[in-house]
């Protein structure tokens, strides 16, 4: 599987040309970009120009781009104003969110990339048929959109009523959605389990997101570097093995001030992955 990171890592950093700069002198030349705004503000055209030109001339990928959760800079601590959800059962706010995702596609005009992964809801929301179909109604809207692009928006598992496989894989046999799923192995280990989910999502998986935890909390640990990880980890990776070819073992780290030089600790995660 190819090695791709996510920007996750430093979230709460402005995304420059010098920090992509630190992950190709790192070896990594394909990534995710998290949409957060204090990180990657899509509403600033200088900032993806810049980032446009710089990825013009370097090699580097971009696979994909996370879907934005909030609307200010600082993780929605604004208020739930700021929460973009396309589950939203009023019809104002729902398209209020379906249109700062836009905005956030938007940069593929200028830095090409495949995939949006995308959160059907919020953490630990409850399921209600009214949410879903707000979410059928976003996701129709946003795939089209995305298609003009060449991107594919994929939803992603996350701890939530809508996002568990089964709810996922029932959503796209009732909405006929031309969706696939990025399979989240924290998220998993935390539900009903990794073997379990990855097998009910696997038909569909076109791209990962690659952390650890606890099984309780969304810790986003670095595989076999951190402590409190419990993953199996030689079972995971023997399942996402099995994935198409083109599915990349893309790390989604959280980022650790105590840690020293997190890129090469980045490389151990992905060398104690690769030889199990």
């Amino acid at each position: 599987m190819r090695r791709a990171v996510s920007t996750h890592l430093f979230a709460n950093h402005r995304l420059t040309v010098a920090l992509l700069d630190r992950f190709l002198r790192n070896g990594i030349g394909e990534i995710e970009i998290f949409c957060a705004r204090q990180h990657l503000d899509y509403h600033n055209r200088n900032q993806i120009d810049e980032l446009g030109h710089w990825f013009r001339d370097a090699d580097m990928k971009l696979h994909s781009m996370h879907s934005p959760m909030f609307n200010d800079d600082c993780w929605g601590r604004t208020g739930p104003q700021a929460v973009i959800s396309i589950t939203e059962r009023s019809k104002v706010k729902r398209i209020a969110a379906a249109d700062e995702i836009r905005r956030a596609l938007e940069v593929a005009d200028v830095i090409p990339f495949r995939y949006l992964i995308q959160h059907i809801g919020v953490g630990e929301e409850e399921f209600d048929p009214d949410g879903r179909d707000a979410a059928f109604a976003s996701l129709d809207e946003l795939s089209v959109f995305g298609a003009q692009l060449g991107v594919q928006v994929l939803v992603e598992n996350i701890p939530n009523g809508y996002s568990s496989a089964e709810r996922l894989s029932n959503f796209l046999e009732v909405t006929h959605l031309p969706l696939h799923f990025c399979f989240d192995t924290g998220h998993a280990h935390m539900g009903a389990g990794i073997e379990g989910e990855f097998r009910r999502m696997k038909d569909h998986i076109r791209s990962t997101h690659v952390h650890d935890n606890d099984g309780e909390h969304d810790s986003h640990l670095f595989p076999k570097v951190a402590a409190g990880g419990t993953i199996d980890w030689e079972l995971t990776m023997n399942l996402l093995r099995t994935c198409p070819d083109d599915t990349p073992l893309l790390l989604e780290l959280k980022e650790d001030t105590s840690m020293e030089k997190p890129l090469e600790q980045v490389l151990r995660s992905f060398e104690a992955l690769e030889s199990l």
